[in-house]
């Protein structure tokens, strides 16, 4: 819990009062490793913060994994959609190794969102957050090289890029894996 209370600090000011709160609706959970946390056509129920461990987010299209999210320690994550109007996902999530989580209900962040003015700030900042980091994403596919969205996948995220398999990862970054391999190749020479 010491890290969420650390990650939202970080974004915002906390009094003791709320980080009691924090502490009493959010829930650690130990997952192992291959556990799918949703599938698609569930509602998501949580929002997570990924203490330790790595998650991926995928969609199955046409029977093709799509890895969109690969989630690094210290994150939050869900499927937002989701999780905000309570109908089934399209998204899976999955833990790649064991993974420690901590959770917060539906109901619980509603009655945060409720009934604190911290709540909502921080939210805000999120998801500011993982839309410039989405955006961001984005114009990597447009303008970067396959090459050189690796080199910058691997300087920005070097824990994932040594624990995720290259199928994931090449999915990540929108290339078949054979592509990804050969990349490889030319950068250990």
């Amino acid at each position: 819990m010491e890290n969420l209370i650390n990650y939202i600090q970080s974004k915002i000011v906390l009094t003791q009062n709320e980080i009691d709160l924090i502490k009493k609706y959010f829930v650690s959970e130990q997952i192992p490793a291959q556990t799918n946390l949703l599938e698609a056509g569930k509602v998501e129920r949580h929002i997570y913060f990924l203490d330790t461990g790595i998650v991926k987010g995928y969609q199955n299209i046409d029977g093709k994994i799509v890895v969109q999210h690969l989630v690094a320690e210290q994150d939050f994550f869900t499927s937002l959609d989701s999780f905000m109007t309570e109908t089934p996902s399209v998204d899976y999530y999955e833990t790649i190794i064991d993974c420690n989580l901590i959770k917060i209900s539906k109901p619980d962040f509603d009655i945060l969102q409720k009934e604190t003015k911290f709540w909502a700030i921080f939210v805000k900042e999120v998801t500011n957050e993982h839309l410039s980091c989405k955006l961001e994403r984005v114009k990597d596919f447009q303008i970067l090289t396959a090459k050189e969205r690796y080199l910058k996948f691997v300087n920005q995220y070097p824990k994932l890029a040594l624990n995720v398999s290259i199928d994931n990862i090449a999915s990540f970054l929108g290339m078949e894996p054979q592509s990804l391999s050969r990349i490889r190749k030319q950068i250990a020479f």
